[in-house]
């Protein structure tokens, strides 16, 4: 008996003390490389948040180096979660939509006297990252108190898919869902199209490539939810503000991007100091991505107006194809952006991307689109997808809430 107890002693402080500096290196990577401003909500949370990602990371790349898997795969399963139980209030139905996987969620409640507004949403995480199933509780809480049919789009990931599969994937379901939306109970002019993040970012690409085509009714609306639009400026006030603010810092915006793209790690440093950048793009987009149209408030805590750089054309024949509008939206011609509906952007001060999100409110707004603009001003990157649970933040449910209010005027 002594024996064993000595032996089990042992096993738990050989397991014990790895954990333990794991957890140690956390909070030191937490401690000396993030910057968590005064006004953010809940700070310490953050914090705890950010570690439990910095641990995942690492036993991600420790199984990656032992040849177990890979560090995308073993983030992808932590991340995960799973598909909840049965709601008394939700009809919820795993479907394809033209092979990609989809979602519905349809509230069970009748409605004789209309169809009901359709919601699709396209998740975020980098493009690498986020599912179905961990975007379930959103969606569920969207379609719920919004009472309205949501599709959540399971989009293929990167990098095993490469760029545009993504975009063409969110386009192709959103077709098909427009198509046959009266299957569902929804009204094909009541269509609404959102997501965070990069989701945001296919959003605002899908709506500009429906509102220029001529086959199908056009979306009613836009929810664009911290969305990345553009790749031409990675010093905006924003991106200097809160460049190492969690979960998203700028060097995370590039890499991940330059990954969806296929492309090497290697000239980061140059697309963040803007070398990839030809002098006739920056003169042609430069009077809709320019700091100048920055609000002033904006630009008091911490920035500085960026030197120029030098143009590097090996480095543009890299990433050039961040530059095309189904990349940076952004940079869509007048034209495009003169017909697109309605449109609801959410930033967080605290956000890498949150001029990106203001900047599409100004191009909307300068070409006779209205837009319903929620700032959250205690928010950070991803803040919607923690509104409930023990990890859950007050402007999280600040953020869903708004979405519930914007979905409930149209």
């Amino acid at each position: 008996m002594e024996l064993s107890y000595t032996f089990l002693v042992i096993i738990l402080e050989i397991l014990v003390i790895p954990v333990v500096l794991l957890l140690a290196w956390a909070v030191y990577y937490d401690l000396s490389t993030s910057e968590i401003p005064p006004g953010i909500d809940k700070p310490l949370k953050l914090r705890i948040l950010h570690c439990l990602m910095i641990v995942s990371s690492c036993v991600g790349k420790i199984l990656e180096n032992l040849s177990l898997c890979s560090k995308i795969h073993f983030i992808r399963y932590i991340q995960e979660g799973k598909k909840l139980g049965e709601d008394p209030k939700l009809n919820i139905k795993d479907l394809t939509f033209e092979d990609i996987p989809v979602r519905v969620y349809q509230p069970r409640a009748s409605t004789l006297e209309h169809r009901r507004r359709g919601v699709v949403y396209f998740h975020g995480g980098s493009w690498m990252f986020g599912s179905i199933n961990s975007y379930d509780h959103v969606c569920r809480y969207l379609a719920k108190e919004s009472d309205s049919v949501l599709v959540s789009v399971g989009y293929h990931l990167a990098p095993e898919e490469k760029y545009p599969s993504q975009f063409k994937d969110c386009l192709t379901a959103s077709r098909h869902f427009m198509k046959t939306a009266e299957d569902y109970g929804v009204d094909p002019a009541r269509i609404i199209i959102g997501g965070d993040s990069v989701g945001g970012n296919f959003a605002a690409s899908v709506c500009q490539a429906l509102s220029s085509g001529s086959e199908l009714t056009k979306p009613l609306a836009q929810i664009l939810i911290y969305p990345g639009l553009q790749a031409i400026d990675f010093n905006l006030p924003s991106y200097q503000q809160n460049r190492a603010v969690p979960i998203l810092y700028r060097e995370d915006v590039i890499s991940s991007a330059l990954q969806y793209l296929n492309k090497d790690l290697s000239v980061l440093d140059s697309v963040m100091q803007g070398c990839h950048v030809p002098s006739d793009i920056k003169m042609r987009f430069g009077k809709w991505i320019n700091s100048e149209n920055i609000p002033e408030e904006f630009k008091v805590r911490g920035y500085k107006p960026q030197t120029t750089t030098s143009f590097l054309d090996d480095v543009y024949e890299v990433v050039k194809q961040a530059l095309e509008t189904t990349f940076s939206p952004l940079m869509a011609e007048d034209a495009i952006i003169g017909q697109l509906p309605k449109a609801c952007i959410i930033t967080c001060e605290y956000d890498v991307l949150r001029d990106d999100g203001i900047l599409y409110k100004k191009r909307l707004e300068d070409n006779g689109v209205p837009v319903t603009w929620y700032h959250i001003e205690d928010g950070f990157h991803g803040v919607i997808n923690l509104f409930d649970g023990f990890l859950s933040f007050p402007s999280g449910k600040k953020g869903v809430d708004s979405i519930v209010t914007f979905l409930k005027s149209l």
